[in-house]
């Protein structure tokens, strides 16, 4: 099915006949009333206060600013042509162009936000010339400052502040003679015959355009767009880092409410929203268009072919060629939490929208603080404030394999990650020493008749550090002073590390809340690379393999424990102390297509989830949905018939690790991968406190994570994750390994 094409036969209240946005027709084509336009305006005043509009002048300097770069490329471009001795007549008439992608694209940055730009060159321009000969005509520039080349990082980058606006410019050669100022990314034709950097780097804008494309009214889906990042923001769930989602999956959530409400105004789409995603049956994958193959045998996602794409649990595709899985950092935890937020932003529009409330209560932050019992406080610190800033960015771009660590964890039934650092406080750290944290808020499963039980999270942490030592000592980060230590703390115990104010229920201004995560500063990682922990654009192109599946359950009560104080046990070890790699778990078995899976016993089939359907996909099955009355054998002889145990929480070191060595040998997945899992409580009662929950629990047991070993040749090339083979640092740095034992009473 085409991304639009012509419906409605009928003319509505003398209006044109209406287009078909999107994949499926329109859930209502409504008009807005009166009063959804004065909620709209109300929607608006309650934004402005959180400075997430630029007033005139701001925006005229944006454009002054893009204005001069773009006549400073083509002045390049022209040198450059010039001593590659291309005719005068041609340099002339050689182009080169400027093009924004992410939040500005979108028209939806905020005031102070950075632009994400891409210089486009014809053919005989190399990339090698854009790393120096235009990087050191910037250096010449007077008002450009901060200059800094990331030529190894996994979309190249030149950084830079050009007259107080920073600008991460991008670099893409097209297979072309010119490059005329009318020109088009949107067509396909122009990937044929590009290197992979430049594919990634056009992305970005091909991605944006399409968006753009698809919506049905770009003023109300910006101003609903604007609405969204800021609940997302403000409520703790905007990181596509830490498994969130980052600001291109929240464009694209966007657009598709805008595509089932086409005439609806900001007010209405934002309740909309909510509702449509309250209720969406993950992982149905959300879809702007149908995609399309161009024959440029580029990877793309897609679940009938890539087995790893199975896996993903909240797929949100890209409209652009080559389509891929924007959010397949989400994690088990990080659903389960978005999903509760959906339905709580439902309870509040609803609220909103019958004048019980004002729109300034759907942006009010969570009381993260006051709703676990326990945490594990997470802490970086390096002796100097350079080497910090380079430390805390690999160590939050991580901080997702601890949460998929501990989600394994068999007492372990969430791991809430905070995406909001904070500085360390002086009581806790050395004078000379700069420290960051992050809070992982942990619910406990309840063990039924046991008086207590030992948790042990050693491995669970170790093989968090073990992640980040390799990675920093194969990009030749480490350096002295570097540390990660985790701690187990109470809830009663967190005034030890944070000030009231930030454990008391208060309101934060956008700016605060910018400050302290990181939101309009970069910070040095992975290949060198910044980051930026609320950075509004997402590769399109996964470079890291995803968090298996799980079968969600329903949240456990969580259990006491018996630890009074805060404690992080170290155990300090020479870098070069033999430990054994992470054990992976043998994989659940998952659909081969084409071939039949062996005749097994049927078991009881679970009865499908009720509640309202929103359409997803029409035409065809993106997601194979194999019947659970199926039962799987597993490589080493165990059957799976839909249940069994999560990985034991505290391994033997001395366990060789196994791994599935062909992805391909395996033949059948459990549909009861694909439930949503059960969400938290929203009735204001902690979470943990719910001991009627763990009732319908009698008897259940957890399914094993599948793990699938994705072959480098399914997925582009990337750094982000080093080999689990690649030895730990053998320097004379003391790496610390981190230990943590607690008992849990009833």
């Amino acid at each position: 099915m085409k991304e639009m094409s012509a419906t409605s036969n009928s003319v509505l209240g003398g209006q044109q006949p209406q287009k078909h946005y999107g994949i499926t027709s329109s859930i209502s084509l409504a008009f807005p009333r009166e009063i959804d336009h004065m909620y709209t305006q109300k929607l608006m005043e309650a934004m402005k206060p959180f400075g997430v509009f630029e007033d005139e002048d701001e925006l005229n300097h944006r454009l002054a600013v893009l204005g001069k770069l773009n006549a400073f490329v083509k002045e390049w471009i022209a040198d450059i042509s010039e001593s590659k001795n291309i005719p005068s007549s041609a340099v002339a008439n050689v182009g080169g162009k400027i093009f924004t992608f992410g939040s500005y694209r979108l028209g939806v940055h905020t005031k102070g936000a950075d632009i994400d730009a891409l210089c486009v060159a014809p053919r005989h321009v190399e990339r090698s010339d854009f790393f120096q000969s235009f990087f050191e005509k910037l250096k010449q520039h007077e008002e450009i400052k901060d200059l800094r080349a990331v030529e190894d990082a996994f979309v190249p980058v030149i950084k830079f502040k050009f007259d107080g606006i920073e600008i991460d410019l991008l670099f893409a050669r097209l297979a072309l003679q010119s490059i005329p100022d009318n020109l088009d990314l949107r067509g396909d034709s122009h990937l044929r015959n590009l290197d992979i950097r430049c594919i990634r780097s056009l992305n970005g804008c091909r991605v944006t355009d399409e968006i753009l494309y698809l919506v049905p009214n770009k003023e109300n889906f910006r101003l609903t767009l604007r609405a969204i990042k800021l609940w997302a923001k403000r409520r703790g769930i905007y990181s596509n880092m830490l498994g969130f989602l980052g600001g291109v999956s929240w464009a694209m959530l966007v657009a598709r409410t805008c595509q089932l409400y086409p005439n609806a105004v900001a007010a209405t789409l934002v309740h909309k929203f909510f509702l449509v995603f309250s209720k969406w049956e993950w992982p149905n994958p959300v879809l702007l268009k149908q995609p399309e193959e161009s024959n440029l045998n580029l990877p793309v996602w897609d679940p009938r072919v890539n087995p790893s794409d199975r896996y993903h649990l909240m797929p949100i595709i890209t409209p652009a060629y080559p389509q891929q899985n924007s959010t397949y950092n989400v994690s088990t935890s990080t659903r389960t939490i978005m999903s509760e937020e959906f339905k709580n932003g439902l309870n509040v529009t609803d609220e909103i929208l019958l004048g019980k409330a004002e729109w300034s209560k759907l942006f009010e932050p969570p009381n993260f603080f006051q709703k676990y019992k326990h945490y594990i406080v997470l802490t970086a610190s390096a002796s100097t404030e350079e080497n910090h800033l380079e430390w805390i960015g690999l160590v939050e771009s991580k901080i997702r394999v601890l949460v998929g660590n501990l989600e394994r964890n068999e007492y372990i039934t969430l791991a809430h990650v905070n995406p909001q650092s904070f500085p360390g406080s002086k009581e806790n750290r050395n004078e000379n020493e700069f420290v960051s944290m992050w809070f992982i808020g942990i619910i406990f499963k309840k063990v039924e008749n046991a008086e207590s039980v030992n948790i042990d999270l050693t491995y669970d942490i170790q093989a968090f550090t073990d992640t980040v030592y390799r990675q920093a000592n194969n990009i030749n980060m480490l350096k002295d002073g570097m540390k990660i230590e985790a701690t187990h703390v109470k809830k009663r115990q967190l005034h030890q590390y944070l000030p009231p104010e930030v454990l008391q229920k208060k309101r934060k201004s956008l700016a605060d809340l910018n400050r302290s995560s990181g939101g309009g500063s970069k910070r040095s990682s992975l290949d060198s690379s910044q980051l930026d922990s609320s950075r509004d654009t997402d590769s399109g192109t996964p470079f890291s393999s995803p968090t298996p599946v799980i079968k969600p359950r329903k949240l456990a009560s969580d259990t006491d424990d018996s630890v009074s104080s805060p404690k992080a046990l170290l155990v300090e070890s020479s870098p070069s102390m033999e430990v054994s790699p992470p054990k992976v778990e043998q994989g659940m078995s998952i659909p081969v297509i084409g071939s039949k899976p062996v005749a097994t016993p049927p078991a009881k089939a679970s009865p499908p989830p009720t509640g309202s359907t929103i359409p997803t996909v029409v035409g065809r099955s993106v997601i194979p949905r194999i019947s659970p009355s199926n039962q799987a054998e597993l490589p080493n002889g165990v059957t799976v018939n839909g249940t069994a145990p999560k990985r034991p929480h505290s391994p033997s070191l001395e366990e060789s690790p196994k791994r599935l060595k062909d992805a391909d040998k395996i033949n059948l997945l459990d549909d009861s991968a694909f439930k949503e899992p059960y969400p938290p409580p929203s009735n204001g009662q902690e979470q943990g406190d719910s001991p009627a929950v763990q009732e319908d629990l009698d008897g259940a047991q957890a399914m094993p994570i599948p793990t699938i070993d994705t072959s480098r040749t399914q997925r582009l090339p990337s750094k982000e994750l080093p080999d689990a083979s690649s030895p730990l640092p053998t320097s004379n740095l003391r790496v610390i390994k981190n230990s943590i034992r607690l008992t849990l009473n009833r």
